[in-house]
This record gives structure tokens, C-alpha cells and sequence, in this order.
């Protein structure tokens, strides 16, 4: 004689059956490759950072981990690429914080919401830029160089890597809130901005310190700032900013990005990996050698710094009076 299961207990079953199969999924991650999208061409600080990432992330998770870049349209190409994709933590977004905060105050056409397409990770580091004049400057410290402004209003010129870059925003941004005025000389990029405050044609110029340093070395620029909170490990004897700018950071940031709705599981399982690779020797090498200080942190963490960022750089933006185009 059949006995029939109760319904109920069929539905205990099913839900059982559900709950361990969710289960089981979240445990799984990560059973195949992952994917970082980066919105530059291969060679530039996030690109760089991407692989610095991808090579311990991928030894650690058991699984192959590979950079695709997509530049173009102001991070519209990576961005798509990211949410075109399943929010299931394979596809990735490693970027950095000018994509999210400069980029839509000055491009109308960007298809990315990035307050709400996206979701943080994890906070891999900040990059500060270093401020840098030609050697023929008269002035060996900042307190130097303020005054001689001061002297001489708009007499002094910068260069940047193009309106409304970070480079550009800090030095409005330094300007205003030490009462200075210099004339700005927009560059297509720090590639050619450092060699023409090098050969003269600009005094000085905020950039990375990779492609400054050997000019430092040399004697044909000399440093006198960074735009972040603290000093530099990089070049320790030099003052932050915020020495003499309370509050002032525009080291800008590099994160890992995911989808929203990508399962909260899944954030913390990158989150943790991403903290811990941030703090082996051979990695914080890397990333110092590329112009980033390791950071690590929560998701929450990095929201807020995302957003500490975003402001500065709005303000920036209205006093430097950028338009979206």
C-alpha cells in the first residue's frame, strides 16, 4: 500500500532542497575565470594595477583571472561590458576614482550612472600625484612657491593632462585655497605635460611619480608637494597638501568595482582576498613602484572614500567652471 507524503512536507523538502543549492553555489565561487574590465588601454595605472591584482587573485582563488581592456567614451565601453554581464562576481570593473567622479561632470554623453550601476569591492589603493617644478624655478620649498605667486599673480604657468583632469583639478583646487593665481596649460595627456615642464615651456606640472622621478634624480625638476592626505613613502621628506590645506586629498583612488546586484557573498569573498594581497611585501612593491599606496578595506570603506573624492572634485570642477560637453 502507497502511502501518500503529506504537502507539507513535500514543500520542507523543496525549500531544503533550494536553500542548499544556494548554498552550494556561494561556496562554489569561483569555478571558472574571472574577468577585470579595465576603461583604459593597456599601460596606464589601472591597466597596471589590473595585473599587479589579476596574478595574486588568480593563485589565491585557483582560478585564471585576466585583464580586458576596453577604453573609450569616457569608461561608457568598460562600463557596458560590465553590465551587459551577469551580476555574479566573473566579470569585474578595476578603475579609477576620476571615471566615477570627474568623467560624468564633463562628458554628457556617458551611459553609466556610476551611483548606481555599480557596487564597491574593495579599495586596492590611492595614487597620489606629485607636484613637480622645472629646475629653473625660484623656489626649493612650497611656502617658496606660494610667495613667489603671491609676487607675481598669473605670472606662473602649469601644465596638465587636459581640462578637467585630476592634475588640472588639483592645482585649481591647491590654488584657490592658498589664495594663488597661475595660468593653466592644458596637454593632451602627462606624457607630453612632464616633458614641457622639463624643457621649460610650463613651471611646473602636478603627475604621477613614475614619470617623474627620474627628472627628480637627474636634477632637471625638483619636487615640492604631494595632493594627498600623508607623505609619500616614495619621497617621504616631502610635505602632503594637507599640511598646510586641511582636510585637502586629491590622491585619487583605484578600486575593484562590481555589478549591483552581485551577491553579497561573493563582495566579501574578492573584498577578503583583495585586502590580503594588498599587504604581501612583494605586492606593496608593485603597486608603490607604479605610483599607488596600498590601501585595503571594507566595501563600506571605499563607498566613502568614493564619496570624500566625488566632492572634492565637484568643487574643483565649479571653481575651475568645467562644463559637461
Amino acid at each position: 500500500m502507497k502511502h501518500k507524503i503529506p504537502a507539507w512536507l513535500v514543500g520542507l523538502a523543496c525549500i531544503a532542497q533550494l536553500a542548499f543549492g544556494a548554498l552550494a553555489h556561494a561556496q562554489a565561487y569561483p569555478n571558472r575565470a574571472i574577468k577585470l574590465v579595465v576603461p583604459y588601454a593597456a599601460g596606464g595605472l589601472p591597466d597596471t594595477v589590473a595585473r599587479i591584482i589579476a596574478r595574486s587573485l588568480g593563485d589565491t582563488l585557483g582560478q585564471a583571472v585576466y585583464v580586458d581592456n576596453r577604453p573609450g567614451a569616457g569608461g561608457s565601453v568598460a562600463a557596458s561590458t560590465l553590465l551587459q554581464s551577469p551580476a555574479d562576481g566573473y566579470t569585474l570593473l578595476v578603475t579609477d576614482g576620476p571615471m566615477l567622479s570627474i568623467t560624468p561632470l564633463i562628458n554628457k554623453k556617458i551611459t553609466y550612472d556610476a551611483s548606481t550601476d555599480f557596487v564597491p569591492i574593495a579599495l586596492v589603493g590611492k595614487a597620489p600625484l606629485f607636484l613637480a617644478v622645472n629646475a629653473n624655478v625660484k623656489a626649493n620649498t612650497l611656502d617658496e612657491l606660494v610667495a613667489l605667486a603671491k609676487a607675481k599673480p598669473g605670472g606662473l604657468n602649469y601644465g596638465s593632462a587636459g581640462n578637467g583632469s585630476i592634475h588640472h583639478l588639483t592645482m585649481e583646487a591647491m590654488n584657490a585655497r592658498l589664495g594663488i593665481s597661475m595660468t593653466h596649460i592644458p596637454f593632451r595627456g602627462s606624457a607630453v605635460s612632464v616633458p614641457a615642464m622639463i624643457g621649460g615651456q610650463v613651471d611646473m606640472v602636478f603627475a604621477s611619480p613614475p614619470s617623474l622621478m627620474g627628472f627628480v634624480k637627474s636634477g632637471q625638476a625638483r619636487l615640492l608637494a604631494t595632493n594627498s592626505t600623508t607623505r609619500s613613502p616614495l619621497a617621504p621628506q616631502m610635505p602632503a597638501l594637507a599640511e598646510k590645506i586641511p582636510g585637502f586629498d586629491f590622491a585619487f583612488t583605484v578600486a575593484v568595482l562590481a555589478k549591483t546586484g552581485t551577491p553579497s557573498e561573493v563582495i566579501s569573498k574578492v573584498n577578503a582576498e583583495i585586502n590580503r594581497i594588498v599587504k604581501v611585501p612583494e605586492v606593496i612593491e608593485q603597486l608603490r613602484t607604479a605610483g599607488v599606496d596600498p590601501a585595503g578595506g571594507t566595501p563600506e570603506q571605499l563607498a566613502r572614500a568614493l564619496r570624500a573624492e566625488k566632492a572634492q572634485v565637484t568643487d574643483a570642477a565649479a571653481r575651475a567652471q568645467l562644463k559637461a560637453e
